[in-house]
Parts: C-alpha cells; sequence; structure tokens
C-alpha cells in the first residue's frame, strides 16, 4: 500500500519528531494537538541533549542522531543552542572513584571524555564550587536548547521547510484505521500515529492499563544571577546524577555510591532527585530536578523539595547572586520495566509511540526515524 497521509496526535517533542521523520519519507503529515501553544513536559525541561546518559551502542547512537538534527534545526531557524558538554562533579572519594572508571570506560568505547583536576575546573569553570572539590568529568557531546523556544521553533520548522500542517486547540476523541475523529467530524489518513504522552490513555485506556508504565512527577526552577554577563560555561551535574543514568551503571564503585546515598541522604533517594544546571542563552539557569512516581499527583510544588535541590546546589555551585524566578513542574509517562520506549500498533496502521521518560529531548529525532522507517 502506498501510504500518502499521515496524522500525528501530539505536539509535544515525540509527536513533532514523528511529523519530521513521517514528512521526509514522503507523507503529508497533519498534527493535531489539544492546546493552543506548548504546555506539556516538553517545556518543563532542562532543554538537554544527553548522550553521555546513554548506554553504547543503539541508544547512544540515537542520541547522537538527535544531536545533530536539533543543530541543523536551528542552524536552519537560528534557533539557539549551545555545545555546551557537561561537567559530572565529585566531593567524595567514593564520586571521584566511580568518575574515574567512567572515564576508562568511555574512553575505550572512543567517548570525548575527560578527567579535569580540581584547578583545572576552578580555571575552566569559576562558578563551581571549590570547596572539597576532587575533580571532575568533562564530556564533549552535550548539547542545550531553551525547551520553550525549541519546541515552538521546531514546529514553526516543520510548516515553514516540510509543510507539515498543525491543528491546534483541537481535541482528538477517537482513532481507527484510516482516521480520527474530533467531535463528529472525521479526518482520514493512511496512518495515525499517536505521540501525546500521558494523555494517550484518553485514546487507548485498555491499552495504557495493560502496560507496565507509570508517570513521572518532576519539580525544576529557573534562577537570574544578578551578575548579568555571568557564564557557568557548561552544564553540571553533582554526584547524585551517577545513580540517575542507565550508562553509568558498567561502573563497579556505583553500588557501594549508591550505598552510601541511601543511607546519609534519604530524602534525596526518596524523591529521586539528582541535581543539575544548565545555562540558556538569555543567562538563566535551569536547575533540577525530583522524580515521583505514581498515577496522579497533587498539582502543587513541594517547597521542601525545592529546597533540598537548592541546598545540594549550593554544595556544587556558588549560586549566592542567583535569584529564583520560576517554579514548576511536570508529568510524563515511563516505562517501569527497563524499556527506553514504545511502540505499539493497537489497530491496523495505527501506531502509539510514547514512554521516553525524561529522555525525549534527547532520543525522540533518531527514535522517529527508526519506528517511521521500520513501520510507515
Amino acid at each position: 500500500m502506498n501510504h500518502k497521509t499521515a496524522i500525528v496526535v501530539g505536539a509535544g517533542i515525540v509527536g513533532l519528531a514523528t511529523a519530521r521523520a513521517l514528512s521526509l519519507a514522503g507523507y503529508k503529515v497533519t498534527v493535531i494537538e489539544k492546546s493552543e501553544k506548548p504546555v506539556g513536559a516538553s517545556i518543563r525541561n532542562f532543554g538537554m541533549v544527553w548522550p553521555i546518559g546513554q548506554p553504547e551502542g543503539l541508544l547512544f547512537n540515537r542520541a547522537m542522531r538527535s544531536r545533530q538534527v536539533w543543530k541543523d534545526i536551528s542552524d536552519s531557524t537560528g534557533m539557539w543552542y549551545s555545545e555546551s558538554g557537561s561537567m559530572h562533579l565529585a566531593y567524595h572519594a567514593d564520586e571521584w572513584q566511580v568518575l574515574q572508571e567512567l572515564a576508562a570506560l568511555f574512553q575505550q568505547e572512543g567517548r570525548q571524555v575527560f578527567l579535569l583536576s580540581s584547578s583545572t575546573i576552578a580555571a575552566r569553570f569559576p562558578h563551581v564550587q571549590q570547596k572539597g572539590l576532587l575533580g571532575g568529568l568533562f564530556s564533549n557531546t552535550e548539547l542545550i536548547v531553551d525547551p520553550r523556544e525549541a519546541i515552538v521553533t521546531t514546529a514553526a520548522y516543520l510548516e515553514n521547510f516540510l509543510d507539515v500542517q498543525f491543528l491546534y486547540k483541537t481535541q482528538v476523541a477517537n482513532v481507527e484505521t484510516g482516521a480520527v475523529y474530533i467531535g463528529d467530524q472525521k479526518i482520514l489518513a493512511d496512518l495515525v500515529w499517536v505521540c501525546s504522552g500521558q494523555d494517550f490513555e484518553t485514546l487507548f485506556p485498555t491499552v495504557f492499563s495493560n502496560l507496565p508504565i507509570t508517570r513521572c512527577k518532576l519539580q525544576m526552577m529557573r534562577f537570574k544571577s544578578s551578575d548579568e554577563v555571568m557564564k557557568i560555561g557548561t552544564s553540571v551535574c553533582g554526584g547524585l546524577s551517577l545513580i540517575h543514568y542507565k550508562s553509568f551503571t558498567k561502573a563497579t564503585g556505583l553500588q557501594k555510591l549508591e550505598e552510601r546515598y541511601k543511607a546519609e541522604m534519604q530524602a534525596y533517594i526518596k524523591y529521586g532527585i539528582h541535581v543539575m544546571v544548565a545555562q540558556n542563552g538569555n543567562g538563566e539557569l535551569t536547575v533540577g530536578d525530583s522524580h515521583e512516581y505514581g498515577h496522579s499527583f497533587e498539582p502543587f510544588d513541594s517547597a521542601h523539595i525545592n529546597e533540598l535541590i537548592f541546598s545540594y546546589l549550593k554544595q556544587m555551585m556558588d549560586c549566592s547572586s542567583w535569584k529564583l524566578i520560576q517554579s514548576w513542574n511536570g508529568i510524563y509517562p515511563k516505562m517501569q520495566n527497563g524499556a527506553t520506549e514504545i511502540c505499539l500498533s493497537p489497530a491496523t496502521d495505527v501506531f502509539i509511540l510514547n514512554g521516553l521518560g525524561g529522555a525525549g529531548m534527547t532520543l525522540s529525532f533518531g527514535l522517529a526515524e527508526e519506528m517511521v522507517k521500520q513501520y510507515a
């Protein structure tokens, strides 16, 4: 069958990436989004494109492909981005041991990582907290966009360069083979891709309930320094991030490190907190985050969680001049069985692409290309 038209439900990063891949594969694409502008998890994040967190092989390659697509879109539109790299810091001997192990392992894989001494970090990144610093692991591959700008700009890019049509403020009521329904209106298409994040439960409740899937609520903050020219120079992570990413699990010292965290930092483990900071083109500093899992959450930010995050931030950054300007939370679906995504076909020529957890900015473009090539 020669498919020519496709509908994508959802204009978050997964939906935009899927629309791009379908258009490049020769489809006339319409994206249907219930909101009038991006308001979901795709704008409520760091904007980090984070290959270092992905294991070698398929996922790392997918992340690097997504990184290239972000650069291509940014270069085509003039959108700000920064090839800032990332710095993981060690303030304890066990953290430094893990970073040294990871440096050796990653270098064997051909990754662009380097161990830096505390004195080198002080010279290159003076806003990193120097007290107690043992050293850090720097990686060249991480890229930053501002998600609030990037999602809007990417949609405009798809409209202007790839002739993708967008229907905003439009709620899809039902999906079937060959069509979606907007109220009583039936819109025909050869393919339908549902990329609506946690909202896909409303269209496919039985599919959702039968999956090993949950929701994750995160809390984040944004700061502005009184020193308007202050630049942190890279995206910075504390030791807690070492127990968060799959690519780090190969370090033999990680288990003992995690055991210490569980014994000494119970609140941080309870709320899934690991502290990172990224700076956008306006000099604003995005800080987070926490991870709480469940089906439903209180809609309010927890001051206690924000205080825990900021307390840890002070141990790794000189943030005395930073003023809090925003606090928010976001919710995304996450697989509970270790899967990095789901791609299901609940009906002929209908596909659900979902469950990327917190890695949507890092993996979506590469994943969408793979899935469209496989199924479209």
